[in-house]
This record gives structure tokens, C-alpha cells and sequence, in this order.
């Protein structure tokens, strides 16, 4: 590739360590290859690279690419006929749903990520049904979508080698069923079972075989429930020879403190420490019902956390004590999880969600995270939980470039007074329409609406095409299934709160007397 710029309105470079949103005015990048060489005033850059082609956009901000820290699955669960429980219940609802093809799925989703801004993908896949080679296809089904359209992904496979239904031994579920039903669900629970060593192999294979170099494959321990200590130790000792980070699930709800609470009799946190799994290298995901003691001691390890607000409101699991963790300078990125609060991707409205949420009562603004704050979150700080790492997140000579190029006018029409600074009227006003352009390693993959890639409109009619049809033999007997085995999952956590019962919230925002 030969050099390119690009000059806009505003450049917005990242944030400070404080959070304070860097922006230049009148102000253009150029890169070559992928790579950014310069930041700065518009006339200056121009004049540094004077052979360079110049793509102007006078009306416009540009920042880095959004970044999607924590994500499944391309049709939302809703959609495939899934309805939002607390999320125990909700995994017991997804026995009944569609199956869609993995390629084409993947595909679905990153429409939607990328004309929202998001550039880089944390994709966290599970449940394939099958033996190991049948996994292996599904995910290079998952990575040759995300190669296709152009995104940078980094991807891992939930090892998931017990519990897989609820928070006991499959076989002691098992048991509480009738006996034809616990046939059938014992042969379910088969199909999604692999070796431990299988998911080792997993990681070896894509890793050797991936083709993108937009792509990265790391570890993903699903949960505590889902792991033993012996599975863990091993995928840490994985982790450290490979040099690749881990993306774990952890205290997602409060049913998940309380079973960490009966098997370790300490928090899962607290365990995890134990074991050796804590650093930089590890990200948690959710992290709602974690204690000040379970802070202090991510915060001090250097332990990542993403926050998954939308998904922590529909499964009705919690809020993160977000300004503690930022308050104690930790990483916390941001995810969609399996779908935002509008039952889609929209990373832009998913700023927006982070950023009232914990609008806390009171008028210390010390008390609430700022524009920058959740900016920072969903660039740079996400940037620290994938392998990718400082390469992106910012707009800075070294970094790839991975940028959004949004219209200021369109997203503030008919009026946006400049007392408030285009990037905070951006994080409060602007939507997916507003989204210009997409730059990912320097090429434009989404331009006006359009991706260049690929045909979005022709992968939406297959999805459609495939979905019309009746459901398969396999889809009617999951559904009935479910409707055998729900009831049980409910009575399963009647009354399982008791050791962490007692409740001190961070959160009081609201009084009944």
C-alpha cells in the first residue's frame, strides 16, 4: 500500500489517564500498510507526505474503532426463540433454539458491530454440539466470517467441562428428572461434551491454521461452575506457554457468588488468586457480585474486568460497581454480550447505557463516570483485554489504523451548541446512521451505509431463506425438552441463596420510607 490521509473536522487521538477526552482540531492521519505514521495539525501532515492520496472529510469526527470486549453469537436468543430470564433460567429457555449456520451468524452480528463503529471483536464461542472436528469447523466457520468481512477478531472457544446446566454434576441434574426425560437430557449433555485435551488441541489447531492477520485465538475458562481447579491450572499453564490472554466468565449473578461460596468457601475471586489465574493477562467478564476484597485484589494483580451493562439488565443479574474499579485506575473494557438492550449490537448506544446507568444520585461528579470515562472503556481499555493489546484502542504513530469516521452533522441536526465538545455530543447523540465510514487495518470496510466486502443484503435473505422452514427433528425435541426440564431448573434454585444471603449494595438509589 502506498501512504494515505485522511483530515477531518476533529480527530480524537483517546483519552488521558484521568479520562479526559484528546482531541485535535483541523487535524489529519496518515498511514501506510495498516500502520499509522502521524497525528496532527491538517497542513503539517499534508505537508510531511506530499505524494500521499488525501481523503478529506471536513464535517466530520474521526476516533478509534470501537472494540466489543465480551461477545457470542450472531442472531440474539430472542430472536431465535429465547425470552430474557434471569440468566440461570435463561440457559434452560436456549435448549429451544434455532440453529443457524455458524458462518452466516457471525456474519449477522458483525453487520451490526460494524456500522455502530466496532473494529475489533472479543468473539467468545460455546455450546457447538459435537466431537472435536465437528467444533473445529464450527469456529473456522466463526473466523473465515469475520476474515471475509474484514474485522479484527480475536476469538476463543468457552472450555466448559462441568455443570453444564445448572450449578450441580450433570448426572445429579440427571437424577432429578423423570427417567425418559433424563435420558434424553443426559444424551443432550453428551453432544456438548469434549475431552478437556480436546480443547488444548482446539487452540493448537486454530491457532496453526488461522489465515487473518486480523485474527487472534486465546483461552476462555467459561466459568468457575464450568471449570475444576485441575482444568483451570492446566489452561493457565496454556495461557503462559502460549503468551496468549484468558477471558472468564465470573460472578455474573448472585447465584454464582453463592455457589463459589459453598465449593471454596472463600469468593470465586478470592480462589482464583489462590490458584494463580490473577493478572493482566486475565479478563472477567461482568464481575457484577464481586466484594471490596475481591476489588482491591483484582485492582492489585492488574486484573482486567469487562463491563456487559446491557446484558446485566435484561438477565436481570445486576449492576457492576463501576467507579470503584475506576477509581482504583483498573482496565475495565465494555461488551454487547449476546445483545444489547435493544436486542441488537449498537456499540454507540451501548456507550450511552454505561454512561447513564450509573448516574448515581448526589452532585459530585467524582461520583459518576465521565464521557471520557466510558470512551476510554470501550477503546483503549478494551484494547487491554484482547492480544491485540496498545496496537489498538488509540489514534497514535505506531498503531493500526482502526478508526470511525462519524457526521457531526447529521448526528447534532438542526442545532449542537460548542460550549459542549463534539466528542461528548457524539457519546450522547450519535446512532449507527451517523456512522460515515469504517477503517480496519487501513481499508475501508463500511463506506455510506455499505459494506465493501460482502453482500449484506444477500447474507440476510440465506438467513432468512434457511430460518422460513419448519423446525428439524433435532430443533423438536430440544423444544420439548424444554418444556420437560424448566420446571425442575426453577425448583433447582428455590432457596439456593443462603450463604451470601446478607446484602450491603453498592448502589442505594432509591429510599422506601
Amino acid at each position: 500500500m502506498s501512504t494515505q490521509i485522511i483530515t477531518a473536522k476533529w480527530i480524537v487521538t483517546g483519552t488521558s489517564r484521568d479520562g479526559d477526552i484528546q482531541m485535535l482540531d483541523d487535524a489529519a492521519i496518515a498511514f501506510d500498510d495498516g500502520v499509522i505514521l502521524a497525528v496532527g495539525p491538517r497542513a503539517q501532515v499534508i505537508t510531511a507526505y506530499p505524494d500521499a492520496k488525501v481523503t478529506p472529510h471536513p464535517l466530520h469526527l474521526i476516533m478509534p474503532g470501537l472494540i466489543n470486549a465480551h461477545h457470542h453469537v450472531g442472531l440474539t436468543p430472542l430472536q431465535l426463540g429465547a425470552p430474557d430470564s434471569p440468566l440461570e433460567l435463561w440457559f434452560a429457555a436456549r435448549l429451544a433454539i434455532r440453529k443457524v449456520d455458524p458462518y452466516l451468524d457471525t456474519l449477522y452480528s458483525a453487520f451490526e458491530m460494524i456500522s455502530s463503529g466496532v473494529t475489533t471483536v472479543q468473539h467468545i464461542q460455546g455450546w457447538a454440539m459435537g466431537d472435536l472436528e465437528a467444533v473445529v469447523g464450527s469456529a473456522s466457520s466463526v473466523m473465515d466470517a469475520y476474515a471475509d468481512i474484514g474485522m479484527r477478531a480475536s476469538y476463543s472457544y468457552g472450555v466448559r467441562e462441568q455443570n453444564r446446566f445448572v450449578y450441580e454434576d450433570d448426572a445429579a441434574f440427571c437424577d432429578r428428572l423423570p427417567p425418559e426425560t433424563a435420558k434424553k437430557m443426559a444424551a443432550h449433555l453428551h453432544r456438548l461434551t469434549m475431552p478437556f485435551n480436546d480443547f488444548l488441541t482446539l487452540f493448537d489447531r486454530l491457532t496453526d491454521t488461522k489465515t487473518s492477520p486480523r485474527a487472534r485465538v486465546q483461552l476462555a475458562p467459561a466459568n468457575l461452575h464450568w471449570m475444576s481447579d485441575d482444568g483451570l491450572l492446566a489452561l493457565q499453564e496454556k495461557s503462559v506457554a502460549a503468551g496468549v490472554p484468558m477471558h472468564m466468565h465470573l460472578l455474573e449473578t448472585a447465584y454464582q457468588k453463592e455457589y463459589a461460596a459453598r465449593r471454596t468457601g472463600t469468593t470465586a475471586v478470592r480462589h482464583l488468586e489462590k490458584l494463580g489465574l490473577l493478572g493482566p493477562h486475565m479478563t472477567l467478564g461482568h464481575g457484577v457480585w464481586m466484594t471490596e476484597e475481591d476489588i482491591e485484589i483484582c485492582a492489585g494483580t492488574g486484573t482486567c474486568i469487562c463491563h456487559n451493562c446491557s446484558s446485566n439488565l435484561r438477565l436481570r443479574s445486576g449492576t457492576l460497581p463501576l467507579m470503584p474499579l475506576l477509581d482504583r485506575g483498573m482496565t475495565v473494557g465494555m461488551g454487547i454480550d449476546e445483545a444489547g438492550i435493544n436486542d441488537d449490537r449498537d456499540m454507540l448506544q451501548e456507550l450511552r447505557m454505561v454512561l447513564n446507568l450509573h448516574r448515581v444520585p448526589g452532585m459530585d461528579p467524582a461520583e459518576v463516570p465521565s464521557a471520557g470515562d466510558v470512551l476510554r472503556m470501550a477503546t483503549e481499555h478494551g484494547a487491554r483485554t484482547t492480544p491485540f493489546g496498545p496496537r489498538i484502542g488509540r489514534l497514535d504513530p505506531g498503531c493500526r489504523m482502526d478508526a470511525v469516521v462519524l457526521d457531526y452533522d447529521s448526528a447534532t441536526y438542526p442545532y449542537q451548541d460548542t460550549d459542549i465538545a463534539p466528542m461528548v455530543a457524539l457519546i450522547h447523540r450519535a446512532k449507527s446512521k451517523d456512522v460515515h465510514s469504517v477503517l480496519i487495518e487501513g481499508d475501508v470496510v463500511y463506506h455510506d451505509g455499505r459494506f465493501t466486502r460482502v453482500d449484506r443484503d444477500a447474507v440476510l435473505a440465506r438467513i432468512a431463506e434457511a430460518l422460513a422452514k419448519p423446525r428439524d427433528a433435532d430443533e423438536l425435541n430440544r423444544h420439548a425438552l424444554r418444556e420437560a426440564v424448566f420446571p425442575t431448573v426453577r425448583a433447582f434454585y428455590d432457596g439456593y441463596l443462603q450463604t451470601t444471603a446478607d446484602r450491603d449494595p453498592f448502589y442505594k438509589g432509591s429510599s422506601r420510607h
